[in-house]
């Protein structure tokens, strides 16, 4: 086949897939919009920001970048958290809020912090993911029942649904649970636009049931105009208020899509570019913001189904938006018509990938980071979307200083003929070297465990049986130290020098040896007494430099 020929297959296939998602992407919008408590059109004008935005400066063939799940739950938090005011008040704040998420994902861009999202650990992030979509789930079930709680938060709302069982809309329930079956069945026919299809069926038989007579609600009138681009009037506090919820927005957002985007691109070989896609997320939000409509991201789920429906390049986000305009003047005033317990199925069947507990599993086979992922699910329940985030991240940092403290410090010693430097504690074969003590940290030395890993280092060097002479530290998991860390060595070097003993400090990375060199200048610099030698080279080369020998090339 020849290159032009492929070519125009590959734009074939592009509009095809397009074509094929629109039908998913639209009812998503309207559907994402209501978990926001905002109107269908903010949800709509998203798509249209993050279609364009990312296909013209994105990098990711297969990246669809519109409202999502998780961006649509963690705004209702965050705007829950503001005072209240008039609608139109509130419509300002919340575009300030995501005109200020998208000026956070251009700073980084500018930065260049592709990596921010090491921020977050993988646990944390999962069972975030996890707890979410059950929060998702929960918060449709009172337009499905047909029966509204006092309280919104998780546990109050369940306890309030099961005290009004007796209210409950059965017309709601069973339409909800028909079209959630129908969505689930449809999914195995990847090309056909299954949300599209369930839609138009809720349609039909809203119209031939006469839902709103038996107590299920519709959407209701959708209009969608395209003002011209406004910055939203607030006062300072405000502005300062929406931007420490930006940051953590972003946070998310950001972990979301570039999750997202990478798990594609190592599927299929492509080249990932973080700081390209900060450029193209922060100009979608920037976008999205001015015209009043949420916060976008790349959603897993859209991603998952453009790479499915046969995409090749970021041309069928583009023919997506062509096809949602189009839709969009001309059937609009069907989507009115919608009712909600089927828009409720479209939510919850987009979420439910991300119930499979199969992303967890990992961390209890493995036996690591269970506390985190459970943490995570619960801090979300109970605590909220935001709240819950912060504070199992907050336990994530923790646990790992916890960790990182805990002075961990191993005895060396040859192993055989060979130069290799072994634990004592592993390798019983191991030899410890006649008048000399070896020890290596095992984790980054740092203000929290520095005064006491070299404590404990003193304890063994008192402690060793038999003339001693000559004393190797090796530092090769600290790749810079701090203050702290500083001190506790220049004390650790004192008292090796009080008790006539040759010290090496071995294994140091470049800035760990800049700094240690000022800080031990007096002591480098002295004529009398043992040797202070600081080295870059191993801990088998310490040892035949403090013997009087030259390391080998």
């Amino acid at each position: 086949m020849s290159a032009s020929a492929a070519t125009q297959m590959n734009r074939w296939q592009d509009a095809s897939a397009g074509l094929s998602i629109a039908g998913l992407l639209l009812p998503e919008a309207v559907a994402y919009a209501s978990i926001g408590n905002l109107a269908p059109q903010a949800g709509i004008l998203a798509l249209f920001a993050g279609l364009l935005c990312y296909g013209v400066l994105g990098t990711s063939r297969f990246a669809i970048v519109s409202a999502t799940s998780s961006s649509a739950a963690v705004l209702a938090a965050a705007m829950a958290s503001m005072l209240g005011g008039t609608a139109g008040h509130r419509l300002m704040l919340m575009a300030g809020l995501v005109i200020l998420t998208g000026a956070f994902f251009l700073l980084a861009w500018l930065a260049r912090l592709g990596s921010i999202t090491e921020f977050i650990a993988k646990p944390v992030l999962r069972g975030f993911s996890f707890g979410l979509a059950i929060v998702i789930i929960v918060k449709q079930l009172p337009g499905v029942l047909g029966v509204q709680p006092a309280h919104g938060d998780v546990p109050h709302l369940l306890a309030g649904l099961l005290a009004g069982a007796g209210q409950w809309n059965g017309s709601g329930a069973g339409l909800c649970a028909a079209a959630l079956l129908s969505l689930f069945l449809l999914r195995r026919l990847q090309r056909w636009p299954a949300g599209l299809i369930v839609i138009a069926l809720g349609i039909a038989a809203g119209q031939w049931l006469d839902l709103p007579r038996h107590g299920v609600a519709l959407v209701g009138a959708i209009d969608v105009r395209l003002a011209m681009p406004v910055l939203p009037r607030l006062t300072q506090e405000e502005w300062t208020r929406l931007a420490e919820l930006a940051f953590a927005l972003a946070l998310i957002l950001y972990a979301e899509s570039y999750g997202a985007i990478r798990s594609f691109a190592l599927k299929h070989g492509d080249a990932v570019a973080p700081e390209r896609d900060l450029l193209a997320l922060g100009a979608a939000n920037v976008v999205a913001g001015l015209f009043q409509a949420m916060p976008v991201g790349a959603g897993y789920s859209a991603t998952s189904a453009n790479e499915a429906a046969g995409a090749t390049s970021r041309l069928a986000g583009l023919v997506a938006a062509a096809v949602v305009g189009v839709i969009v003047l001309t059937l609009l005033p069907l989507v009115a018509l919608i009712p909600v317990p089927v828009l409720a199925a479209v939510v919850i069947h987009a979420v439910s990938h991300t119930l499979n507990p199969v992303s967890l599993r990992p961390y209890f086979t493995w036996r690591r980071d269970r506390l985190l992922v459970l943490a995570a699910i619960a801090g979300v329940l109970l605590f909220g979307v935001l709240d819950g985030l912060l504070a199992a991240i907050a336990m994530s940092l923790l646990l790992m200083l916890r960790r990182l403290s805990r002075p961990g410090l191993s005895v060396l010693g040859r192993l055989g003929d060979s130069h290799d430097y072994v634990k004592l504690a592993l390798y019983p074969a191991a030899r410890a070297q006649p008048d000399t003590l070896i020890l290596r940290l095992d984790e980054p030395l740092f203000f929290v465990n520095a005064e006491r890993s070299l404590h404990l280092a003193r304890t063994l060097l008192e402690e060793r049986a038999g003339p001693l002479r000559k004393v190797i530290l090796s530092l090769e998991e600290s790749p810079d130290l701090d203050g702290s860390s500083v001190e506790a060595l220049r004390d650790f070097a004192a008292f090796a020098r009080q008790r006539g003993l040759a010290l090496a400090l071995a294994r140091l990375k470049e800035p760990a040896c800049a700094v240690l060199q000022l800080a031990l200048r007096d002591m480098l610099a002295a004529e009398a007494g043992p040797a202070l030698l600081l080295s870059e080279l191993s801990v088998a080369e310490a040892v035949r430099l403090l013997g009087g020998a030259a390391p080998e090339k």
